[in-house]
């Protein structure tokens, strides 16, 4: 074999070896899989549209906040957990819930507590609401949210936070019940009421926010 033969031989060998494994591109490490975050709790500010819902009541009973606005309501929430001091200075120590549901029940007013607490947190489980909706002497019904989906839609943050929702399903009032965040004395000034007689008069509640006190909601972790 000629020179030049073996040289064109040995080139032609070396284009068909396969590159060394260290000059080869690493394998691309596949992406790690992260949990899907917690849902961050919203903000519902006076004027935005009230989410809709339907929740079902420790009675049974389905309750879809469509429907009332359809038959022209009024719809006040109140988030409820019954062992919050703060819930027990309104229902028990007090009667500011009933009292205010009361005045108004007759005028187009429906009142509707929700308990977004999740399984195993204070003031969850049906047999509980039950019992404590006998026992506070509730003119209203408990709404159960254990998901707390419907809480964490209307940024609800403390038991009670009250939301009124006036006939056109903006909301009318967010914040506390009453002017007084101690756990046993009754406020001088009742935020409900002046947002709900605003709001049968046609007019701008007078105060549509205040900051919520009371126990935070038990969501799921």
């Amino acid at each position: 074999m000629t020179p030049t033969r073996l040289i064109a031989l040995t080139f032609a060998l070396l284009l068909s070896v396969p590159a060394l494994a260290a000059d080869a591109p690493a394998p691309a490490k596949p992406e790690a899989v992260k949990p899907a975050p917690v849902a961050a709790v919203a903000t519902l500010n006076p004027g935005d549209m009230a989410p809709d819902f339907t929740l079902t009541d420790i009675d049974g009973v389905q309750h879809s906040l469509s429907k009332y606005l359809a038959d022209g309501k009024i719809v006040v929430l109140e988030w409820f957990n019954p062992d919050c001091p703060f819930i027990i200075k309104h229902h028990k120590l007090n009667t500011t819930m009933n009292d205010t549901f009361g005045y108004f029940a007759s005028r187009g007013v429906v009142w509707l507590a929700i308990n977004s607490s999740a399984a195993g947190k204070q003031g969850a489980g049906l047999e509980r609401n039950q019992a404590a909706h006998k026992e506070y002497g509730m003119i209203f019904p408990i709404l159960m949210d254990e998901s707390g989906k419907v809480g964490r839609a209307y940024g609800a943050k403390t038991t009670p936070h009250m939301f009124v929702i006036g006939k056109d399903g903006k909301v009318v009032y967010t914040g506390a019940i009453d002017d007084d965040p101690s756990p046993t004395v009754r406020g001088q000034r009742n935020h409900v009421i002046n947002a709900l007689r605003a709001a049968l008069e046609g007019r701008p509640a007078p105060e549509p926010s205040t900051k919520p006190y009371g126990c935070s909601v038990k969501y799921a972790n």
